[in-house]
């Protein structure tokens, strides 16, 4: 069931209807999101216009991949999908999940507001929130515990762009696992929350959007997906 009832705490209109969604296929999420060091072995540099990692916002080769927009990820993913094409045998691709693929990984079979539980109290063991992160700014990748799943700093550190457009409602939204991708918006969809939100905002339901596809931002990363046949 992905979305949030309107008595969650913390519930915002966009985060319903709740919804079922069936996926019925395979895919593997990355366990951390992208990290500067993965970006640089994949890229040798940063984009001549993206925000580029400094010591105020974090820097280091375990901290997230920040500050690039959804279209230079897009540079990565394809640089990524080159070389696997050329290191491994048979058919696979990475790409940004879904924003279904996305909630289904972070709720790691839960329905509570977090994938630990409806409690805030528990939120410093496994998030980077406004609360414990003084001074603020990223922090390297897998610091705090993962979710069920195995999948660390699902909730904070950096939110996390998706595949889809934004839409204000879940109203009509695929019910298969796929990227929301028509009708085209100006905006595309993150999730997870960052290092100076406040708890409520890295809830598992929590959506957010931002202009696409140029802008840059210190709170923005991602992770990627696998897909692939015959595993």
């Amino acid at each position: 069931m992905m979305g949030s009832p309107t008595t969650e705490e913390g519930h915002e209109e966009d985060e319903a209807p709740v919804h079922g969604v069936t996926i019925a296929y395979d895919f593997y999420l990355g366990k951390y999101e992208v990290t500067q060091a993965q970006w640089l072995a994949m890229m040798g540099n940063w984009p001549d216009a993206g925000v580029k990692p400094n010591p105020k916002d974090g820097m280091g080769g375990d901290y997230p991949a920040y500050g690039v927009s959804w279209n230079d990820y897009q540079v990565f993913i394809r640089a990524l999908n080159k070389h696997l094409a050329v290191t491994r045998q048979g058919p696979a691709i990475f790409r940004l999940p879904s924003e279904a693929e996305w909630e289904y990984a972070c709720r790691a079979g839960t329905q509570t507001r977090f994938s630990f539980g409806d409690s805030v109290e528990q939120a410093p063991h496994y998030l980077w929130f406004r609360a414990n992160n003084d001074p603020a700014g990223t922090k390297p990748v897998g610091q705090k515990q993962p979710n069920p799943w195995g999948l660390f700093d699902m909730h904070g550190n950096v939110w996390e762009w998706c595949q889809d457009w934004y839409h204000s409602s879940y109203e009509g939204a695929p019910t298969n696992g796929s990227a929301w991708e028509s009708p085209v918006t100006a905006f595309r969809i993150l999730h997870g929350g960052d290092f100076d939100n406040k708890a409520t905002a890295c809830r598992s339901a929590n959506r957010n959007d931002h202009r696409c596809p140029d802008d840059r931002s210190p709170d923005l990363g991602f992770r990627v997906v696998l897909t692939r046949t015959g595993l």
